[in-house]
């Protein structure tokens, strides 16, 4: 089995090569062809391929040059406006290898302050001759409009089950490992259709043998949903004491943090068998006990109280 980084192995090299995403991969192979590009923006969700399909795009551009053309920089780190007026103005003053125009590529844009935005609309404006800008975002609605209205706006899709389960399979069948096929559905449920977090799971099952679902669970640090399943049963039925124990294993036994549990309950709730008014008030029980996590409350103290709260809903169906 390789040692290298699957991640980095399996990164789609060539617009030809992403998977699914059909509606962009197509606009930019016309532009390809075309040896021209206008600024870019993509939004949408982590791991659906918008850092690949910018740097596939670059490839496909500027072939053997494609690294000498390319700046690649994460917003969420380098936000602030010296970054704008500094690296990005000085890659966007050399000039190109071999073709009329660079790319700039900005990871997470819509991280970016205010002021650092602003100075990233001139650039754009006074660099558009020599450069084109490529910015990825999660939210569009946090890049101010002069930004949005000087791109090509391309948002990303949530990849379809089946894309993802063909993509592990072919990993399966190229690194020869083998996996169940509880392990492989474990996988998708896991990562919620993000492939580099599928990549990633999956590599690291993979070193403990044959993949299962309990391999996955313990690679990818998430609770069972039986467990969870189980411990939701206990306080529905009015079993507090066996609920509480079963919460502590958990969390002490299994190192889980709260927010682990709380994203696995959010999760299971929509698999127990409750009416559906019933379900909607743990979901806004859930809503309220999560944002307390946040804010940086004690873990067990508060998902104590979930659980009372879930055992007093079961009671009132009862």
């Amino acid at each position: 089995m390789s040692m290298e980084i699957w991640t980095e192995k399996y990164r789609p090299k060539t617009l030809g090569d992403v998977i699914n995403q059909k509606h962009v991969v197509n606009a930019l192979k016309s532009w390809v062809s075309e040896g021209s590009i206008p600024h870019i923006l993509f939004s949408g969700r982590a791991g659906v391929g918008k850092t690949t399909v910018a740097i596939a795009l670059a490839r496909d551009l500027f072939k053997d040059n494609w690294e000498g053309n390319f700046l690649e920089l994460n917003a969420s780190s380098e936000r602030g406006i010296d970054v704008i007026r500094g690296r990005i103005k000085d890659f966007a003053r050399i000039k190109s290898i071999g073709t009329e125009f660079k790319i700039i590529f900005l990871d997470e844009a819509d991280s970016l302050t205010p002021e650092a935005q602003q100075a990233l609309r001139r650039t754009m404006e006074m660099y558009s001759g020599s450069c084109r800008f490529i910015l990825s975002c999660n939210y569009s609605s946090r890049l101010i409009e002069p930004i949005q209205s000087r791109c090509a706006v391309f948002r990303f899709k949530e990849l379809s089950k089946e894309d993802v389960l063909q993509y592990i399979d072919r990993i399966i069948k190229n690194e020869c490992i083998t996996a169940e096929k509880e392990g492989v559905e474990a996988v998708y449920e896991v990562s919620g259709g993000d492939l580099r977090k599928t990549t990633n799971i999956l590599q690291a099952a993979s070193t403990l043998g044959t993949v299962t679902k309990d391999s996955v669970y313990v690679v990818s640090s998430q609770a069972k949903p039986k467990d969870i399943e189980e411990m939701l049963s206990f306080a529905v039925g009015g079993k507090f004491k066996e609920a509480r124990k079963k919460l502590y294993e958990l969390i002490v036994s299994q190192g889980l943090s709260g927010e682990d549990v709380v994203r696995s309950i959010h999760r299971q709730i929509f698999e127990l068998e409750l009416p559906e008014e019933a379900k909607l008030k743990l979901l806004e029980l859930i809503g309220e006990y999560e944002y307390r996590l946040n804010m940086g409350s004690d873990e067990l103290i508060q998902l104590e109280a979930f659980l009372a709260q879930v055992l007093k809903t079961g009671k009132s169906i009862q």
